[in-house]
Parts: C-alpha cells; structure tokens; sequence
C-alpha cells in the first residue's frame, strides 16, 4: 500500500512543476504588448529588417515659363531613378551596348515604348504629367549619353 500513496505522492510533485514551469514560461508571454514585459531592441530590429534601398519616382517641377523641360531635367528628375543603376532591368544611361539595339530601332519607337510604357517601366517613365515633347527631350537625352 505504501507504493502506491508513493506514486500518487510523485503525480502529485510532477503535476505542480510542470505547472509552475508553464506559469513561469507562459505567463510573461501573454504579457508581451501590454506595456509589462519589456520586448528589448525594438528600434535595432525594425533598422535589421528596413529595405537595403528604396527607390521612388518623384515629379518633375513644370517650367516656370511654361515651356517643356529640357531632356537633361527630366531625365535627372525621372528616368534617373532606373537608368542610372539598371534597376529591373533598365538600360543604364551611357552604356553604348545596351542602347545600340534600341537607337537602332529609332526615336520615335523610343518615343513610343516611353509614352506606353514597357517591361517594368510605367507609361511616361511614371512621370504621368510629362508632355510629349518632354519625352522626345528625354529620349534624345538619354540616347546622346549612349552614343
């Protein structure tokens, strides 16, 4: 008899560890968010998960004297922002191998695939209040650096 009220004893001294591990483990999780658990660096880990860069497409300020901006303007205020560095894969602005198919293909193509946008470049470069003279300027800009 006595090995059993032993056994029981021993339940009994499992059970209230295992309780006491689950209120020591789980009870400072459920208080995680209600301001009584400090969550650590929180300010380090949002800086560890930022984006390495970000790109963003800006507007081109209309001139003053209401004639269309030059090409070396527009082209520093929108399509610099992927032609620079070949983001999703943009010609980089210079680089003669690249364009040589393109220019072949003539301005008014490059006009064309600008105004209506092509792979991931949006109509107008995403620059949707250039004019059509803009673009041209653009174009013939972005097509002198290549050659």
């Amino acid at each position: 008899m006595a090995e059993k009220q032993y056994s029981s004893r021993a339940i009994l001294m499992i059970t209230v560890v295992i309780a006491i591990v689950l209120i020591v483990v789980i009870w400072p999780l459920s208080m995680v968010g209600k301001g009584s658990v400090a969550t650590g660096h929180s300010d380090e880990v949002y800086v560890r998960i930022l984006p390495v860069a970000k790109v963003e497409l800006g507007r081109v300020p209309a001139a003053a004297d209401g004639r269309p901006r030059d090409g070396a303007a527009v082209y520093n205020s929108v399509c610099m922002a992927c032609h620079a560095s070949g983001v999703a894969g943009a010609p980089k602005a210079g680089d003669k191998a690249a364009w040589a198919p393109r220019i072949a293909t003539g301005s008014a193509a490059l006009v064309t695939s600008v105004t209506n946008g092509k792979g991931a470049m949006p109509p107008k470069g995403g620059g949707a209040d250039l004019t059509d003279d803009e673009i041209k300027a653009a174009v013939d800009h972005l097509v002198g650096l290549a050659k």
